[in-house]
């Protein structure tokens, strides 16, 4: 699977389909408006996944009509692509600061990949854990204020024990929303000097049971 990362929680995913086919789905993830400084250039997609309503996290006007948009809990099945949203919180106060927040996971190429979304919660509950099950990529925010910050986020990657993590969801050039930097964060991951990739490329055989993969992107987005 392809991962580009746009800035914020937005992520142009490519895959293989569930069944046999030449041609790749296409996912994106929490498009965001130009109110967080950023610009986000229009997308065609197969399936957009929508965590929560904030408009950094849910313009659709950035994505062809023809998506099939998914932005809230339950099972799907799109494009031969089986995805399962997941109901959790955007803060640690059971939803009275920012309300409800959905996790993604979705099943290609023999890999799940899990999406975080704007999770503030300090750890998943139970139920949440056996809903997501076993997970091979975790897309996890880092930047804290509006989203659990490095040292939850190192606590939530210890719960779930995935093999390879993307932080999301920090301080970046243009950004104007107060979030931390990703250092602290890769630092407990023991990659503080990993080098941002434009894309990066997982698939089940570079994956093992052993060390986490740590990867770092460049946003591909520019300044609105």
């Amino acid at each position: 699977m392809d991962f580009k990362w746009h800035g914020q929680s937005c992520f142009y995913i490519s895959g293989k389909r569930k069944r046999k086919s030449r041609k790749k789905v296409s996912i994106l993830t929490d498009p965001f408006d130009e109110s967080t400084g950023l610009k986000l250039y229009k997308k065609n997609v197969d399936i957009v996944l929508v965590s929560h309503n904030h408009g950094d996290h849910s313009n659709l006007e950035a994505v062809n009509e023809e998506a099939f948009v998914i932005d809230g809990p339950g099972e799907y099945e799109v494009e031969n692509t089986l995805i399962r949203g997941i109901f959790s919180y955007h803060d640690d106060e059971k939803g009275k600061e920012r309300g409800v927040n959905t996790i993604y996971v979705l099943e290609s190429e023999g890999m799940n990949v899990c999406h975080l979304g704007d999770l503030g919660q300090k750890e998943l509950t139970d139920n949440q854990l056996k809903e997501i099950g076993e997970v091979d990529v975790l897309l996890i925010p880092v930047g804290g204020n509006y989203t659990i910050g490095a040292k939850t986020a190192s606590k939530i990657i210890s719960q779930l024990e995935p093999k390879a993590v993307i932080p999301m969801h920090y301080k970046v050039p243009g950004l104007k929303l107060d979030l931390e930097e990703p250092e602290k964060f890769l630092k407990a991951m023991g990659a503080k000097d990993k080098e941002a990739k434009d894309k990066v490329s997982i698939s089940r055989t570079n994956l093992s049971e052993g060390e986490i993969q740590v990867h770092k992107l460049k946003p591909q987005s520019k300044k609105a």
